[in-house]
């Protein structure tokens, strides 16, 4: 674990001299007062906040940060430092020396520091911070004398032993757990607060010894060597495991490094009336403006935010101390107006006297995020256009997923199932496997299984876990604990500090008086309300039109993207990007226009033909032996039809409805092949139905002469209307007389009929023809002027690149981008996802899964052409996007720029368009201030 100090890495002989020159003359270390806010990329979060609020004259122990840079430079050295950084970490601790009158390793007046991470963007609990450094046999003596408390002196070495042991020497946390409860076993102690001198000193012996035997040298006495090696670890840490594995679910860059903050060390652990705490200026779970929080009395930091006890809620601070907590309160009110953003600030009391330790941006739940913004708007401190960015589109997923119903949980607590109550740490209602361990809720969750894990308290080593779970129990622990700041982060609902319920990890169970639930068990957990029960509950879809914030925050969306212009973008329309639905049924586009969709941009008639009053008709129509009999069964679906999309056009009124025609093979509408041999052999071998057997056999023949090698490059879409052309025909019938029916009873419907699968201009003029010569001679029948469009999916790569002709006859485009990832991937779907997809993105061959997030490079490149050529023919082309891409804040982002229409999705997902289409409006605006 050793650093030695050496030279920068060796370079080319001709370039030596000039990156040396440029290594040493490069600022490594920076005073708190020579940096700022806006220096985060640099000096990390939580250096750039310590500047911050030490330029603002706020009461922060002096101290300094060593740059991202340096750990960069630290990794690509072969984990070296730089050079010039240590000399000008000491010159840095000579100027805190002097500001704190204080002497690093002097025995009388020693300088005791911490050594803290802090990267750009916040990873709670995911790298590494070392206490009380500078502390050894002599210091140790000075600490006494100077505080004239013994109890606190070697409760702070016997912290700093442990701490530099576990963090900067790899020693397992757990062996120095055992000692500590072991010497409180002996001197019957129920609280570490209760241990006394004479106990602390034999923990730090014992330390010692443990120490000894399994790094084979004593614990280092001079105190540079001890910041030396932490400064390393702490570097070190930016490459760990679980840092490492947070930045992949957060989609956090590897390249940015961690700073390295070394700050004066105030305690909180000196007696009652020093303590420690954390909190947020507003409710991070609720968003209700209040300061919530957690305070810890004779504690220091580590033991608020580890939840290894549990801490009273900050509000109690105001009767335990209340001039220090008017400060506080103050000076948090004060960092939220000067940030204009909800803080999470740790602080100390040290003998009474109130220390800043950190200010950064707060982690908060998906309904506090929604809450926050609007009232900051209503508050005057962001603009409508900063609250939108506010707030992530992962949020309104959350908010519109089920919730436990509370007649449900009503009924779980009268039979008993109701197990107890902790802290509503992060809200939301999950049900899942019982699980101990964080790698099987990893293994577990990555088979597709539901999952909570379940903890005595978690740490930063179980990061991987959580997030592979649907939620957190943890039987210790506060609000502001690492599971709960984690859950709130992930969305994960959180049920913290349940101190009913009794785990023991080893056994792999956890106890409730006489219940016992085992790994395997199903529990349900409501982070709303912190209860938790056996089984499962049954869970409700959340009332959207009662959510009065979050209807207020998209209808600011929608007047920012609708309004904000496009002028100046190439081939773009001016108006903004509009978020249209996919929905094959009333019911759904009901759902479509409750979400804010501004049309139906995806309809697909074949759903329509799997349902069961009509199956058997559609069967008999694939079935039949001519075309007249086959127009037969058509003029049968026909009125079927024509109702069906009466019933979408009401629901939509004179919103946009595009209606694709029939896409998939038809052998998707009979029995299976596999299905039909067993059942035909079973009749075969039986022989006493022969009827059903003729019949069966007929059906196999049938779905034999149907079969095909690739049905998704077969005999589908277009051509399918090509080689059938009554069923395109029947269905184009059925799409006007029902715009007829409700342009007649006053309702100017707008349908537009989508032909798919089109790779040759000459498929779609064919069909064009045959359809709008029908579309024709029903308005003539019934004396209506009807206004319709027709248009063609873009869903081969052929279709994209003659864009150019296509348009001639097309007024409509809507990427299918689901089908145009496959053909210029040349990918199956189910099969590559089952198969080496997903190992793919894992193993960052792929950036992402494309079916998720559009493949910009390729796939939309293909778009870029599409709309640039198809424009070029027919300049008011309206161009859309109907895959489920069009729910992806990413892509949606795509669709923006390169100048779509509208993007359409599933109606769940339209107000996540809606958030994600208005943040790309406003993206400009952003970067530029």
């Amino acid at each position: 674990m050793a650093v030695k100090k050496v030279a920068a890495p060796k370079a080319a002989p001709r370039n030596l001299k000039t990156k040396a020159a440029n290594q040493k003359s490069k600022k490594w270390v920076y005073l708190f007062s020579e940096g700022n806010k806006d220096m985060r990329d640099l000096l990390g979060g939580k250096g750039a906040g310590l500047a911050e609020m030490t330029n603002a004259g706020l009461p922060v122990p002096a101290g300094f940060t060593i740059t991202t840079e340096a750990c960069n430079a630290y990794t690509a050295a072969g984990k070296k430092f730089p050079k010039g950084m240590w000399e000008q970490t000491r010159a840095a601790l000579k100027k805190i020396e002097a500001q704190t009158g204080k002497k690093f390793g002097d025995a009388k007046n020693p300088l005791l520091v911490s050594v803290r991470s802090g990267a750009k963007f916040s990873m709670p609990g995911m790298m590494d911070t070392v206490l009380n450094l500078g502390l050894n046999s002599e210091t140790l003596k000075g600490i006494e004398k100077l505080t004239g408390n013994p109890r606190f002196a070697q409760d702070a070495y016997r912290r700093f032993i442990q701490m530099f042991g576990r963090i900067v020497m790899g020693i397992e946390g757990k062996k120095f757990d055992a000692i500590f409860d072991a010497v409180k076993d002996k001197y019957r102690a129920r609280a570490d607060t209760e241990l006394g001198v004479d106990a602390l000193k034999e923990v730090v012996q014992k330390y010692k010894d443990l120490y000894r035997l399994e790094i084979g040298a004593e614990f280092p006495e001079d105190p540079y060597r001890q910041l030396e090696l932490a400064i390393s670890a702490v570097f070190g840490s930016w490459m760990g495991k679980r840092a490492v594995d947070y930045r992949r679910i957060n989609k956090i860059p590897d390249n940015l490094g961690t700073a390295v903050n070394v700050v004066t060390m105030v305690f909180g652990n000196m007696g009652d009336d020093s303590g420690t705490g954390v909190a947020f200026t507003r409710n991070p779970a609720t968003g209700e403006n209040v300061l919530f929080g957690e305070y810890l009395a004779n504690a220091q930091g580590e033991d608020v935010v580890a939840g290894i006890r549990t801490p009273m809620k900050i509000a109690e601070l105001e009767q335990k101390n209340p001039k220090v907590y008017a400060q506080f309160r103050k000076l948090a009110r004060q960092m939220e107006k000067h940030y204009r953003e909800m803080q999470d600030l740790e602080f100390t009391v040290e003998r009474g006297k109130l220390y800043m330790l950190q200010t950064r941006t707060g982690k908060r739940t998906a309904r506090a995020a929604v809450k926050i913004a609007v009232d900051m708007v209503r508050e005057k401190l962001i603009t409508k256009e900063e609250a939108i960015q506010r707030v992530e589109p992962a949020h309104i997923v959350q908010l519109l997923m089920p919730q436990f119903d509370p007649q449900a949980k009503v009924d779980a607590a009268k039979t008993g199932h109701l197990l107890a109550a902790g802290l509503n740490a992060s809200p939301g209602a999950a049900t899942g496997l019982a699980i101990f361990s964080p790698d099987t809720a990893e293994k577990l969750g990555k088979e597709g299984k539901s999952v909570i894990l379940v903890r005595y308290e978690t740490s930063p080593e179980d990061v991987h876990g959580m997030y592979a779970s649907k939620g957190i129990l943890t039987q210790h622990g506060g609000a502001t604990s690492h599971a709960a700041v984690v859950a709130r982060g992930a969305g994960l609902p959180c049920v913290a500090g349940c101190e009913g319920i009794h785990v023991d990890e080893e056994k792999k169970i956890f106890t409730v008086g006489a219940k016992t639930i085992k790994e395997g068990d199903a529990i349900s957990i409501d982070g709303g309300t912190g209860e938790v029960f056996l089984g499962e509950i049954k869970t409700v879809l959340p009332d959207f039109d009662k959510d009065e914030d979050l209807k207020t925050l998209l209808g600011w969306a929608d007047e920012i993207r609708l309004k904000k212009s496009r002028r100046g973008m190439k081939n773009a329309p001016e108006v903004g990007l509009q978020v249209w639905a996919n929905a094959d049924y009333p019911r759904d586009a009901r759902m479509a226009i409750k979400f804010g969709a501004q049309g139906i941009g995806l309809c697909r008639t074949e759903h329509m033909f799997f349902e069961t009053d009509r199956l058997p008709i559609v069967q008999k129509m694939i079935l039949a032996k001519n075309d007249a009999e086959r127009q037969k069964y058509l003029d049968q679906l026909l009125p079927i039809q024509r109702n069906d999309f009466i019933g979408i056009f009401e629901a939509m009124g004179e919103l946009p409805v595009v209606i694709r025609t029939i896409d998939p093979p038809l052998h998707e509408f009979l029995p299976s092949h596999e299905q039909l041999l067993v059942e035909v052999t079973e009749l075969r071998v039986r022989g006493n139905n022969p009827t059903l057997l003729a019949e069966k056999e007929a059906m196999l023949k049938a779905v034999e002469a149907m079969r095909e090698q690739n049905p998704m490059l077969g005999l589908r879409g277009c051509r399918l209307g090509i080689t059938m052309p009554q069923i395109t025909v029947m269905q184009t019938r059925a799409i006007i007389e029902a715009a007829c029916a409700l342009k007649k009873g006053g309702v100017n419907v707008h349908p537009e009929i989508m032909i798919p699968l089109v790779g040759h201009v000459n498929e779609l003029k064919h069909q064009r023809e045959v359809l709008e010569a029908e579309a024709k001679q029903v308005l003539a029948e019934q004396g209506v002027d009807l206004e319709y469009k027709f248009g063609t999916m873009i869903e081969v790569p052929r279709g994209a690149l003659t864009a150019a002709e296509i348009a001639q006859y097309a007024q409509f485009f809507s990427f299918g981008t689901n089908d145009l990832t496959q053909t210029t991937y040349g990918y199956s779907r189910d099969d590559a996802e089952g198969k080496f997809l997903l190992k793919y993105v894992e193993t960052k061959i792929l950036p992402d899964n494309p079916f998720q997030t559009l493949d910009q490079t390729g796939v939309g490149r293909l778009m870029q052409i599409a709309v640039a050529e198809g424009r070029a023919t027919r300049p008011n082309l309206k161009v859309g996007i109907c895959g489920e891409h069009g729910g992806d804040p990413a892509s949606i982002e795509f669709c923006h720029r390169i100048g779509l229409n509208y993007v359409s999705c599933s109606p769940f997902r339209v107000p996540v368009a809606r958030l994600a289409a208005a943040q790309a409006a406003v993206a400009p605006i952003a970067k530029d201030k």
